[in-house]
Order: structure tokens, then C-alpha cells, then sequence
């Protein structure tokens, strides 16, 4: 009897020792599913960041946009549709000339010019806030530096001859309508300085040209808002710049830390002169694009990008 108790003892103790194997055996597998799904999550989720990042080529990317405030909004939208990280830095602030009356009567005379030239989408802004009346008749032809300045001058019921190739100074005047232009009376609307290319050279084409300054640039006034924005911002950054004065104005007002940043990151100008202005302030990738509309500032930074994630 007692053998066979000994006996039915071990066998019982046996069929423990298979059970719990087989319950060690279970809670293995479950725990090997368990993390081969973890694993297989990662690996869609981040198939699907790419397959993100390839349809939207800025994705993540910080872009800081240099335009003044008021006049960046386009551009930010363009950004934002490609899943970029809009930083505002306003290189410019624009405010009203400082001479409202003689800006006013300056418009008035329009109606008596040949030509009429808008330098930039705030150029039609201000002008209408000197002259809300202000119209232009049809025998005048009307000029616009770029897309977006006719675009302006369109709300206004005024439609406006634009480069095709270059939005910009040289655009302008390689135009076929702009090339006699002796005798005529030509008047340009947009702030002092800049680059002064367009009334010098049509006055060596023989043409009576005046400028009417309807707003002025003046230096940004940036505040901690501004420099919280960008140390917050991710990197890569790209840095979009059309403007000598805007990226000048930037380089002084920036934190030494902040610039030193800036100069090791990405920077996109619209043109072979702002190449140069960069070079000269020890930004080190440079890249130019075709101009300075924001489809042409976005298709640089994209493929500038796309080098960097290769």
C-alpha cells in the first residue's frame, strides 16, 4: 500500500510540473505576440512617417519666415499645407510714409502718366490707404513686380502686365513693353530705398520717371515672443529671405546663440545678390532660389531638404 501511495504522489507531482510547463510554454508565446505586434506597430508606423515625409517634403522642418508681418500670410499657408513648422521673424516692419499729404496729391497725378509700376504687394496696400478713391484709367498701363502684386492690384478692378521669368527688378524691365519707353511718362509706386534698379534704368531708356513713396521699411522690433518661437523651433530650419535689408536688419538684432544657429542651418534667397549678402554674413548652405514668390522660395528649401534626408 504504501507503494502505491509513494507512486499516485509522484505521478500527481509529475502532472504539476507538466501543467505549469505548459502555462510557462502559453504565457512565452503570449509574451513573444506581444511584442512582435509592439515591433510590427513600429515598424507600419513608422513606414507610414515616410511615406508622410515623401508626399509632404517639408514635414517637421522648421521654416522661418523673414517677410514683414502682415504681408507673410501666403507664404505661411504654403508651409503649413506641406506640413512645415511656420517660424515668423519679421526682418522688416512697413509703415506709412512719413509725408501722408504729398504721398496722397504724388497719387493723384496718376491719372496723367503712361505707365504705372507697383513694387510689391504692400506698395497697392498703401497706396489705397493714402488714396482710398484712387483710380486709373484703362489707357494706363499698369506694371506689377510679381504674381502677388497683381493679384493685389486685380482686387482693386485693375489689371496689371507681370514678368513671366523674374519677379523681380530685372523681370520687370526685360519686359518687351518696358524696352521704348522714350518720352514717357512713367510713375513708380513703392518705398524708398532698396535695390533702385527700375527708375534709373528707364530714365536711361529716355523716360520721365517719378516715385512716389506710399510706405516705408523700417527695422523690425522683435521681442522675447520672437526668440522663444525660434529656440523652440525644430531643426532642420530653413531660413527664407528675399530682402538685403530684412536678413541685415536679422543678423543684428539676433541673440549671439541664435545667429550661431541660424549660420549652421539652411538658408534660402531669392537671388544671386542675397547669395552673396549671405556668404558675406557667414551663413554656410546657401541656397538660391528661382525667386521670391513663395512657390519658388518652397521648391528650393524642398530639395535642399530632400539632400539633407537622403
Amino acid at each position: 500500500m504504501r507503494r502505491d501511495t509513494d507512486g499516485s504522489a509522484i505521478a500527481h507531482v509529475r502532472t504539476k510540473r507538466v501543467a505549469a510547463r505548459r502555462r510557462h510554454g502559453r504565457a512565452s508565446r503570449a509574451r513573444r505576440d506581444y511584442h512582435r505586434c509592439r515591433h510590427d506597430s513600429r515598424r507600419i508606423e513608422v513606414t507610414r512617417n515616410n511615406a508622410a515625409d515623401f508626399h509632404q517634403p517639408l514635414a517637421n522642418a522648421g521654416i522661418v519666415i523673414t517677410r514683414p508681418a502682415g504681408t507673410a500670410s501666403a507664404l505661411a499657408s504654403r508651409v503649413r499645407a506641406v506640413a512645415g513648422k511656420v517660424v515668423q521673424l519679421p526682418g522688416l516692419a512697413l509703415r506709412a510714409p512719413s509725408d501722408i499729404g504729398a504721398a496722397t496729391t504724388a497719387l493723384r497725378r496718376l491719372r496723367d502718366a503712361d505707365f504705372a509700376i507697383f513694387t510689391s504687394p504692400a506698395a497697392v496696400r498703401f497706396a489705397f490707404r493714402c488714396l482710398p478713391t484712387l483710380r486709373i484709367p484703362k489707357r494706363v498701363r499698369v506694371f506689377a513686380m510679381g504674381s502677388g502684386t497683381a493679384r493685389r492690384l486685380a482686387r482693386h478692378g485693375i489689371e496689371a502686365i507681370v514678368p513671366d521669368e523674374r519677379s523681380d527688378s530685372e523681370g520687370l524691365l526685360a519686359l518687351p513693353e518696358l524696352a521704348r519707353v522714350r518720352g514717357a511718362c512713367i510713375v513708380q509706386i513703392g518705398a524708398p530705398g532698396g535695390r533702385n534698379l527700375i527708375a534709373p534704368a528707364l530714365r536711361r531708356r529716355g523716360a520721365k520717371v517719378e516715385t512716389i513713396d506710399v510706405y516705408r521699411r523700417v527695422p523690425p522690433r522683435l521681442t522675447r515672443r520672437h526668440f522663444d518661437a525660434l529656440e523652440r523651433a525644430p531643426d532642420p530650419l530653413i531660413m527664407l529671405v528675399s530682402s538685403g535689408e530684412a536678413l541685415a536688419n536679422l543678423v543684428a538684432q539676433l541673440p549671439e546663440a541664435q545667429l550661431a544657429r541660424m549660420r549652421g542651418q539652411i538658408i534660402v534667397v531669392s537671388s544671386a545678390r542675397l547669395v552673396a549678402a549671405a556668404r558675406e554674413n557667414a551663413f554656410r548652405e546657401i541656397v538660391q532660389a528661382r525667386s521670391a514668390a513663395p512657390r519658388d522660395l518652397l521648391a528650393a528649401a524642398e530639395a535642399a531638404l530632400s539632400r539633407h534626408r537622403l
